[in-house]
């Protein structure tokens, strides 16, 4: 067994791992991610302490599978280019998705959650590890930036400081001559809300950055382009528990309940 010792954001990793696992044990999996399970099984923790409520292992696949659909579509496109799964945690994104030859996928994360996925997780062809916060300016530098690329960060900005988080963005911007970064954020409120989350609370992490549209995310620098984005609340495809389901019916009446979670697509 695996033992576990990690806390604030980088524990938040933990319900995330468990809903998807939960996930796979259902006969109405949506991501059918055996290998969180099989994680869940070697690893030395009580996964009743997350702070999962019911339903939140649904949302949490149902989060997780907007983005493998969006980083799909992106790879269709760009059959050779760069993955950086930033905040990458326990997440099997890279097995799931299975991207051809000419992608080369780096995970990116503490050294000590890579030092745990490694042994967790096996290698596998044109994929690499990154022990680092993504805060770090260093890391970059291990990644050839000759290629586009995509940047997936699922569960991340809102743990990151707003300065930090523009930081790293525009890092990426300078690095690659063009790419997509697909991920989730909180609106401000959504941010402040976060105190009453469980899983939040249970990890002991701190929320820092909360933005309300696209044309924030834009304002970070002019190569940025907002595709599309989607509130969280549009995801259930009736599998959720009927109390997600009535939230989402009020979220479309009032617009900033709807945008407390969104995802976002952005090109550049």
């Amino acid at each position: 067994m695996t033992k576990v010792n990690l806390a604030g954001e980088k524990a938040t990793l933990l319900p995330t791992l468990y809903g998807r696992a939960l996930d796979a044990q259902s006969p109405d999996s949506i991501l059918h991610d055996t290998m969180a399970y099989e994680a869940v099984q070697q690893i030395e923790f009580d996964f009743s302490t997350v702070g999962l409520r019911r339903g939140d292992d649904t949302a949490i696949a149902l989060r997780a599978h907007c983005l493998d659909d969006w980083a799909r579509q992106y790879l269709a496109t760009q059959s050779e280019c760069v993955v950086l799964h930033l905040g990458c945690g326990l997440d099997t994104r890279a097995y799931r998705i299975d991207p051809g030859p000419q992608v080369r996928w780096y995970d990116v994360d503490y050294p000590e959650v890579i030092e745990l996925r490694q042994q967790l997780f096996p290698d596998r062809p044109g994929y690499q590890c990154i022990g680092s916060s993504v805060t770090d300016p260093m890391w970059l530098a291990e990644v050839k930036g000759d290629v586009p690329v995509l940047v997936v960060a699922e569960g991340l900005f809102m743990y990151l400081k707003e300065e930090e988080g523009k930081a790293l963005v525009r890092r990426i911007l300078d690095h690659f001559p063009s790419g997509q970064f697909v991920f989730d954020g909180l609106s401000r409120r959504g941010a402040q809300l976060q105190k009453l989350n469980k899983a939040v609370q249970a990890a002991k992490a701190k929320v820092y950055w909360g933005f309300d549209s696209c044309a924030e995310w834009e304002a970070i620098d002019a190569r940025l382009h907002c595709v599309s984005s989607m509130s969280a609340f549009d995801l259930d495809d009736g599998r959720l528990p009927a109390s997600f389901r009535m939230t989402a019916k009020v979220s479309k009446v009032f617009t900033g309940m709807k945008n407390l979670a969104v995802f976002y697509r952005v090109d550049f």
